[in-house]
């Protein structure tokens, strides 16, 4: 296989994405929360793989003709923010006005966050909470809170976008990737199980499912106050 069709079929990876946020969003549509976020999970794996592949395979030199970044993000909100939004009101976890308030603003921040072009810090994390409501809400079905604790919890996030604190990218942030990139796999297979038991999980996945939650949501900020700003 030539290096273009290397590169093209990364691209074509990439875009497998946008098959698995129509069968998430048809899933939510029938209000199978379980299903919709299997197919969320997978589109995740797949957005995991998809960057390393691409810079292994210099997609940008033997496949110029797609906007591989581009057409990432697209996947990313309709899979990171659009079906995740729409399932915690669809749901009832937050329904009435605190529902309309949250899809309001997950959305609307999301789209200005994903267009910032100041998203990315010198050692490739996030810098502010980078609009990941898959997993946020995905861990909100595990623990069903009040409606007023999700609220709380997507305001402070949602303010966290356009803050300078760091968040890490599991796959690029070279700082703790040794550990972050075990515990990355760890949390999708976590969500995974914990969907698929239509979020009653055991114990043991239920507490790795809170435990790498935390890691993934602080360990920037942690390497932010040990290492500084750009450490």
């Amino acid at each position: 296989m030539t290096a273009a069709y290397k590169a093209l079929a990364v691209h074509w990876l990439t875009a497998t994405g946008a098959v698995f946020a129509m069968l998430a969003m048809l899933e939510a549509i029938n209000r199978d929360w379980a299903a919709m976020f299997v197919w969320l999970i997978v589109a995740f794996a797949v957005d995991g793989i998809d960057g390393p592949l691409a810079r292994k395979y210099d997609v940008k030199q033997h496949a110029p003709q797609f906007d591989g970044v581009l057409l990432d993000l697209i996947i990313d909100y309709l899979t990171y923010v659009f079906i995740p939004a729409y399932a915690l009101y669809a749901s009832g976890l937050m329904d009435g006005w605190s529902g309309w308030v949250a899809i309001i603003v997950i959305t609307f921040t999301s789209a200005l966050y994903f267009a910032d072009t100041r998203m990315k810090t010198s050692d490739y994390s996030f810098s502010g909470f980078p609009g990941c409501w898959n997993m946020l809400i995905l861990v909100l079905f595990a623990l069903t809170p009040p409606w007023w604790a999700c609220l709380i919890l997507i305001a402070v996030l949602s303010g966290a976008m356009f803050v300078p604190v760091k968040f890490i990218h599991p796959t690029r942030t070279k700082r703790w990737r040794i550990v972050s990139l075990p515990v990355a796999l760890a949390w999708t297979i976590f969500a995974g199980l914990a969907a698929w038991a239509s979020f009653d999980p055991t114990p043991v996945v239920f507490w790795g499912l809170m435990g790498t939650s935390v890691y993934l949501l602080f360990a920037g900020a942690a390497q932010q106050l040990l290492h500084g700003p750009e450490g």
